[in-house]
């Protein structure tokens, strides 16, 4: 990342264990690299290489023989969708980053190896790469066959450029792979941006906006975009911030969900990913605040309140997991160094960082937070 904190290795050595960090890192050198044609999806237009999933909360109309068209339950997943394809590209994404990180902290060139491998089949490999567009993410089956939205379900590959950058010391990271793997995000970035797809996304009001634009500024950081990352500076400081936090600092779409919890930790999460790629001494959104006072710190002062204590959460419970939250995400890390404030970093401590609950991973963007502080 361009700017972030000066945090010092011997920060480092205290906020992560090494020992768990190589320990997670040798299951990943024992598994088998995933690939997206590992997984047929019967009801997908597309190739074996073109990614598919289906929206969460669809479900099949009980009003007709066929359960056609699917008819939203707002905050129910239903787990009988097609998400093989979601849960092998947070696989490969987790395997990789652990590799990376173990490769940082011992520099043992097996961890570089295998993380390699698992980049080069599944983007780079002509008979097992994932194309790079989401023209069929989130389809609803008997209503549409992809959807703008669907670009979500790719925040989890915002870990891979960070991992690749800890990778570029290793012998085993090939100009030839390293150059592919540039193209490959370019080309993702390029039709995100111009898809019509992609442009609905980043025009939505609500989280999926967020999310676009941190996928965006990873890209574009990780491609030497630049253009794209004053593009998404700008549209933090004059969309992003000003139409979706209120002035508490909450996030009113967010709060009017039937998962008010866990859509408001996960909007504000993606806020500070993008404070934490897009900050620059020159242009420090950690510290930028709108005419109003409006800022990331004042989204900070809203929810960490109800994250220490979740028995005092003033609007309905979720439908959904509300008990297994709060969890350990790196927002929590990345705003307490950023912005000093050491309550923030010892709750990230305390919490639970690993959770095994499906529906919590599928909201956590970043498994490997200590990637990005080296970064």
């Amino acid at each position: 990342m361009p700017f972030m904190t000066s945090v010092g290795r011997d920060c480092l050595e205290r906020l992560f264990n090494p020992d768990l960090i190589v320990q997670q890192a040798k299951m990943s050198l024992e598994a088998e690299p995933v690939h997206i044609t590992d997984a047929v999806a019967a009801k997908s237009p597309g190739t074996a290489h073109d990614y598919y999933s289906n929206g969460d909360y669809w479900w099949p109309n009980p009003e007709t023989p066929d359960g056609l068209p699917y008819i939203r339950r707002d905050g129910e997943s239903n787990p009988g969708n097609f998400h093989s394809h979601r849960i092998l590209l947070r696989q490969m994404r987790t395997h990789v980053a652990r590799l990376a990180s173990a490769y940082a902290v011992t520099g043992q060139e097996e961890f570089a190896e295998k993380a390699v491998l698992f980049l080069k089949r599944f983007f780079l490999d002509e008979e097992t790469r994932m194309n790079p567009h989401l023209l069929y993410a989130q389809a609803i089956p008997g209503v549409c066959e992809g959807r703008g939205i669907g670009i979500i379900d790719t925040l989890h590959l915002i870990d891979v450029p960070i991992a690749i950058q800890a990778l570029q010391s290793s012998p085993h990271k090939y100009e030839e792979i390293a150059a592919g793997l540039k193209i490959w995000f370019a080309d993702y970035l390029r039709w995100m941006s111009t898809n019509p797809n992609g442009i609905e996304e980043m025009n939505e009001r609500n989280n999926h906006s967020v999310c676009w634009f941190v996928q965006a500024a990873v890209f574009a950081h990780f491609t030497e975009n630049d253009a794209m990352l004053n593009f998404c500076r700008k549209r933090y400081k004059e969309k992003l911030l000003p139409d979706q936090m209120d002035m508490d600092g909450s996030f009113p779409r967010e709060l009017a969900r039937t998962k008010p919890y866990a859509y408001s930790i996960f909007q504000l999460d993606n806020l500070v990913t993008l404070c934490h790629v897009l900050s620059t001494p020159e242009d420090n959104l950690w510290t930028y605040c709108l005419p109003d006072g409006r800022s990331i710190e004042q989204g900070l002062r809203f929810l960490l309140p109800y994250l220490i204590n979740k028995e005092s959460w003033p609007y309905p419970p979720d439908v959904e997991t509300f008990d297994d939250w709060p969890v350990g995400m790196s927002s929590l890390l990345f705003a307490g160094l950023a912005l000093k404030r050491n309550e923030c970093v010892d709750l990230w401590v305390c919490l639970d960082k690993d959770p095994q609950d499906v529906e919590i991973r599928r909201n956590i963007a970043i498994r490997e937070p200590l990637l990005w502080l080296l970064a």
